[in-house]
């Protein structure tokens, strides 16, 4: 789960895919249906991996209507997260093809491109027994649309899952007339959602209470903490450290040609800031990991978070959550005082992708597209799973979600504004585990935030070895 790349490397990246596009808007003859094109293949079975969340587990409802539609049998497999990157990319790196396509979060593309380990589509774009000329590429959510399916001149998929950070908090503490009061009296400004991430810490800092003191007017039985966010020493913890906090700094761990910039005064600073959130955290903040905030957040010991709003689907409904339909969201704050245009926040894009040891590359391909139409989309943000929209039209097929619950619709889409996936990093998960140390020890206080940007860029200068991003083949 998710953003790294320089904004430079992304605006490069964004006119070579623009440059290079075969896409599936290439002309093909009119007429075309899946049931013509999958005549060769109907009666094969195509194997899929994704990751088990509310969004794919709704695929698996749609799987059966493309099999009646083109007789390809479709094996849909859920795993968790962790189990999907290991298995998946252990499987597309054995040669063993036991799936024809896995999901790949955009993280995944460096070592999986590095490897030759999956298959461009380019081929079967430009077929015309094959594309769908409807299919409307350029309705796609563009920035992560694009900075995820090329590379080299080849695309690798199209976009299916939308994951985003979005900002959380608690609807009835925002609005309790005591707390806007003293609010007020102390920090000299309205109480509401963050906007910025000062007001985030002040909103952390204002909430933390002991046991026995009020809040909204009723005497706190357990102690209640301003902010609850992932800290377990691992890679979604630091991406989010870097997406959301970092980046926002005006900060990375890369430059545009790859080599590492964790020292700079902006990451020493970012690094500050995160140890400050830590204080109003709770003690266990070093053991959550991104499927656990949610489920914190949503029983009511904290004030606000940061998390994928695909999880806040799966808390923020009748019977998740005592409190279900009383939270508030906006977009991820930002840095006071910064460029409103370089704003930023933690985001994966990602995609399913064909293995190159496939035995089946067309039938999953016409699965694959078939799956991102329009058509299917509008089913799967119809099922009343909710959902993330890969597509600019769909938002007009979020009106469940929206009448329900607007205000995670409108920080959705300010996340996917701005969402982009990292650069193909051969050596992402070295490097995120190198980093996710040091940047939690800076957290709970055990090493200086100057000390850990040090240690953190000495490991990045090591396991780069000049450039961390995987180079373009001319």
């Amino acid at each position: 789960m998710r953003q790294i790349m320089s904004r430079s490397s992304l605006t490069m990246a964004a006119a070579a895919f623009a440059a290079a596009l075969p896409l599936s808007q290439a002309t093909a003859a009119d007429g075309f249906s899946y049931a013509e094109a999958a005549k060769p293949y109907a009666g094969k079975t195509i194997k899929v991996l994704d990751e088990v969340t509310p969004l794919q587990e709704a695929v698996i409802k749609l799987a059966p209507e493309f099999t009646k539609e083109t007789g390809i049998k479709v094996q849909y497999e859920l795993l968790n997260h962790f189990d999907v990157i290991n298995k998946g990319q252990a499987d597309m790196l054995s040669g063993r093809g036991n799936y024809d396509a896995v999901m790949l979060h955009g993280f995944q593309l460096g070592p999986m491109l590095a490897a030759d380990a999956i298959l461009p589509i380019n081929r079967f774009l430009s077929d015309k027994k094959l594309a769908n000329p409807d299919l409307d590429a350029s309705d796609f959510i563009q920035t992560p649309y694009k900075t995820l399916v090329l590379f080299g001149g080849q695309q690798y998929g199209f976009l299916n899952w939308n994951y985003n950070y979005v900002y959380w908090t608690r609807a009835d503490l925002m609005n309790d007339e005591t707390e806007k009061a003293e609010f007020q009296k102390k920090y000299g400004y309205p109480l509401a959602p963050a906007k910025t991430l000062e007001q985030m810490r002040d909103i952390a800092q204002f909430f933390t209470r002991k046991r026995g003191e009020k809040l909204a007017g009723k005497e706190l039985g357990s102690d209640f903490y301003g902010i609850v966010f992932e800290g377990l020493k691992g890679q979604t913890s630091v991406e989010m450290f870097i997406g959301n906090i970092l980046h926002n700094f005006g900060g990375d761990i890369i430059d545009a040609d790859g080599k590492p910039t964790f020292d700079t005064p902006q990451a020493v600073a970012a690094l500050k800031y995160w140890a400050e959130l830590w204080k109003y955290a709770p003690p266990g903040t070093a053991e959550y990991s991104v499927i656990d905030v949610p489920t914190v957040m949503g029983s009511g010991i904290a004030a606000q978070s940061l998390a994928y709003s695909d999880f806040v689907l799966g808390i923020d409904k009748p019977g998740s959550s005592p409190l279900a339909g009383k939270f508030l969201y906006a977009q991820v704050p930002v840095k006071d005082g910064a460029d409103p245009g370089k704003r930023a926040a933690e985001s994966e894009p990602s995609m399913i992708a064909i293995s190159k040891a496939s035995k089946n590359p067309e039938a999953a391909f016409l699965f694959l597209q078939w799956l991102v139409e329009k058509k299917q989309q509008r089913a799967l943000l119809q099922s009343g799973n909710g959902g993330v929209p890969v597509r600019i039209s769909s938002w007009a097929d979020m009106d469940k979600l929206q009448a329900r619950n607007p205000t995670l619709v409108s920080a959705m889409k300010g996340s996917l504004e701005v969402a982009r996936t990292k650069p193909p990093m051969p050596s992402y998960f070295q490097i995120v585990d190198a980093l996710s140390d040091v940047v939690q020890k800076a957290g709970m206080g055990r090493m200086t935030a100057e000390d850990a940007a040090k240690q953190g860029q000495q490991a990045l200068e090591r396991l780069c070895k000049g450039s961390c991003v995987l180079a373009q083949k001319k």
